[in-house]
């Protein structure tokens, strides 16, 4: 039975709501470089991108133009510089200004920090220090005024905005130029706060238990299958919310019945859970190309300008780099916050649908412009605010103990299951550690053993 890409229209009743070369790793303007695995307590190794899937390295080489060893050497590369940023983060305090990767291989790491007295820190790690004029929390709260304004305003000619670290800006895409600048006056601000770029593209949302799966919503509409998910001994997995609102029933890619949505929350956020009947089983595996798999083995948020791939179940497998985090985006149905950027395409269908670095699960598709012809820009909604909403625990390749019970762990305490955000404090084993990465906790990844995503304080 043919299945039509229906697009939903969600009604009240939905809720609304560095850059761092590694040792003896040369440039790619020097040949093809070779990946090194680093220590047993490297953050390659511990993220699992020194033994990438075949299929992301495939797709590496076709979207982004890289050699095989290229390839290999960017995600252990991001892998590395994603440690290294996070400690900068934390000995920077507030003079950090953000960071994110240049290079045909990541080779590049780039610290911004609001005071020259930083130089020195970002220098002896091996990153390129840049000094800022505006503040990350300045920045947050240009946007945030934008985000405020738009719940009352028409957005239509003024699609996307977001805090372009690189530039050190808050960056306006329009359609129109007279509605981007009635859109700044309307959120108070001043117009050198807000750079203004004119544009065509106006995102739209992507409508129509291995990550990238088609199902389909009450018969009427298809979108792609995120990541599996457990909340207790329930199985499911998490998509876009847009896809359906709670109580919607799910069918499978074999049209055998499913599950049905638990929750859902769009606008606001883009995010929904699924529980799956007793027939389908979670798995920690995504779709890749020509019938491969990749595994997510966590969820660590990976940098601006790192290598990021997608399933879905109208495209398939591509991929491309982050472009942006925290970008707000306002479709024709409503404004979505907390959304990334990225340079990889998809189209109608593809919703929903998963994101991984390396091995690491990202997020899942929300919209975007564009196709997988002449190319587009996409967005999704980061996984781990919504394992955090919802309570959801990943599944993931590697052997993980189950979830802390709530309430028995103090609330400073590290404990599996719990989402943490960068900068974020624990105690474990009586020692004090602060989170380097955004991620959520395994028990294969505790403090001490895990020096990629936790500092001793």
């Amino acid at each position: 039975m043919a299945h039509r890409h229906t697009v939903i229209r969600h009604r009240a009743a939905l809720t609304v709501l560095g850059a761092l070369v590694l040792a003896g790793l040369p440039s790619a303007a020097a040949g093809e470089p070779k990946p090194s695995a680093g220590s047993p307590s490297s953050a390659a190794q511990t993220l699992g991108a020194d033994k990438p899937a075949q299929g992301v390295l495939l797709a590496l080489e076709r979207d982004l133009g890289l050699t095989p060893s290229q390839a290999r050497a960017r995600l252990v590369n991001e892998a590395e510089a994603g440690t290294r940023a996070g400690r900068l983060r934390n000995a920077l305090g507030e003079r950090f200004a953000g960071a994110w990767l240049r290079g045909t291989v990541s080779a590049e790491l780039t610290v911004a920090t609001t005071s020259a007295d930083g130089v020195a820190a970002i220098e002896a790690e091996g990153a390129k220090a840049v000094v800022v004029r505006n503040t990350l929390p300045g920045l947050r709260a240009v946007k945030a005024q934008l985000d405020k304004t738009a719940i009352r305003a028409d957005t239509r000619d003024t699609p996307l905005w977001y805090v372009d670290v690189p530039g050190n800006r808050v960056v306006l895409e329009a359609t129109d130029r007279s509605a981007a600048d009635a859109f700044v006056r309307a959120a108070g601000l001043r117009p050198e706060q807000v750079g203004i770029r004119v544009t065509t593209n106006r995102p739209r949302l992507f409508e129509n238990l291995t990550g990238g799966d088609a199902f389909y919503i009450d018969g009427l509409a298809r979108c792609s299958v995120g990541f599996s998910v457990t909340k207790g001994q329930q199985q499911g997995f998490v998509t876009a919310g847009h896809c359906g609102r709670p109580g919607a029933r799910t069918t499978g890619y074999n049209g055998a019945a499913q599950g049905t949505f638990q929750a859902s929350t769009f606008p606001g956020k883009d995010m929904a859970h699924v529980a799956v009947n007793a027939n389908w089983t979670a798995t920690a595996d995504v779709k890749a190309a020509g019938g491969t798999k990749v595994q997510v083995n966590g969820s660590v948020e990976a940098l601006v300008g790192a290598s990021v791939c997608r399933s879905g179940s109208t495209t398939g497998w591509h991929c491309g780099t982050i472009q942006q985090h925290d970008t707000s985006v306002s479709y024709a149905e409503g404004t979505v916050d907390g959304l990334t950027q990225t340079t990889v395409c998809a189209e109608p269908g593809d919703s929903g649908g998963p994101y991984v670095s390396g091995g690491q699960a990202q997020g899942v598709t929300s919209g975007g412009s564009g196709n997988c012809t002449s190319g587009g820009t996409t967005f999704y909604q980061p996984v781990n605010p919504i394992l955090s909403d919802f309570g959801l625990t990943l599944k993931t390749a590697s052997a993980q103990a189950a979830p802390t019970p709530q309430g028995t762990a103090s609330a400073d305490a590290w404990a599996t299951g719990r989402v943490y955000d960068a900068g974020a404090t624990v105690t474990h084993a009586g020692v004090r550690y602060q989170c380097l990465q955004p991620h959520q906790a395994q028990g294969v990844w505790s403090p001490e053993a895990t020096p990629a995503l936790w500092q001793r304080v």
